[in-house]
């Protein structure tokens, strides 16, 4: 397994993104055990997660608690993976997804993530989503204070604009070390947002890399030059997807979401997929 860089730590330069086995249409918790095991396996030590994974308004943090549980079962050593979670977002359990960007919401949520992962600080701590009812400068001093206060080792935001990105980092005081947003062949709107993570040396973690639970298995059909590329290689169209994610930039990790061991197994295998300056020309 390659690595790359989150601040000043390694971690596999594919990740792990742990939605689809909390949401709606998710597995149940042996195979998600098994996939989150297979990713270990395959040497992914990148896991990404969020208190707002979970359906049901009872359950707040139901895949941290699944990631927890899998870590705490596992037969091999996992004191070098790296758990990413985020605060912000919320389920209210009809099916919706809401916003609490507040700094009293954030570090009562820090806290609750805590608990439920079972650590004495978070390895990375992500902003989700800006909230419009909340300056944003104020939702940023909020994880300042946790990383300040030792809360967090890290400090990340999610669905991130070029201004937010700069006023994050000039709020942190150069301390942010991770942008994540969606970024897939369907959706790249965030060029402008790779670009400069990529010069500030930013990671930045694309969300549905593969273009979303709904269509991830189905890209190929979607993206036909995906499709014949993988053809030539003999490989499938998501692992080339994910090596052109790779390709895109040197602080690209993307984080594919699995809720199958055989998937995140095949995506793992990106990192030996070598695309050549033609393979790129065409995808992209």
């Amino acid at each position: 397994m390659q690595t790359r860089r989150i601040g000043d730590v390694q971690v596999s330069a594919i990740g792990l993104g742990g939605m689809p086995m909390s949401i709606e249409g998710r597995p149940d918790e042996d195979r998600s055990i098994r996939t989150i095991h297979a990713a270990l396996d395959a040497g992914i030590t990148l896991i990404d997660t969020a208190d707002a994974y979970h359906i049901g308004a009872d359950e707040v943090g139901h895949n941290e608690s699944l990631i927890a549980r899998a870590l705490s079962s596992y037969g091999g050593d996992t004191s070098g993976v790296l758990v990413a979670t985020k605060g912000g977002h919320l389920r209210p359990g009809d099916g919706s997804w809401t916003l609490d960007s507040s700094p009293d919401y954030l570090k009562q949520a820090c806290e609750a993530s805590l608990k439920r992962l079972g650590v004495e600080a978070i390895d990375l701590y992500q902003h989700h989503r800006p909230d419009p009812r909340v300056p944003y400068a104020d939702s940023i001093g909020a994880v300042r204070d946790l990383l300040d206060a030792g809360k967090v080792r890290m400090v990340g935001i999610s669905n991130a604009n070029p201004d937010q990105i700069r006023q994050a980092q000039e709020i942190l005081g150069g301390r942010l070390v991770a942008v994540q947003n969606q970024f897939s062949p369907a959706f790249r709107s965030s060029e402008p947002e790779l670009e400069l993570c990529t010069e500030l040396g930013i990671a930045f973690l694309p969300w549905s890399p593969l273009g979303g639970i709904s269509r991830a298995a189905e890209l190929g059909g979607h993206a036909a030059a995906f499709a014949a590329v993988a053809e030539r290689y003999g490989v499938s169209p998501q692992r080339v997807c994910l090596a052109w994610h790779l390709a895109k930039s040197p602080v690209s990790i993307p984080i594919p979401g699995a809720s199958r061991p055989e998937t995140i197994q095949d995506s793992a295998r990106a990192v030996s997929l070598q695309l050549t300056a033609d393979d790129l020309a065409e995808l992209n």
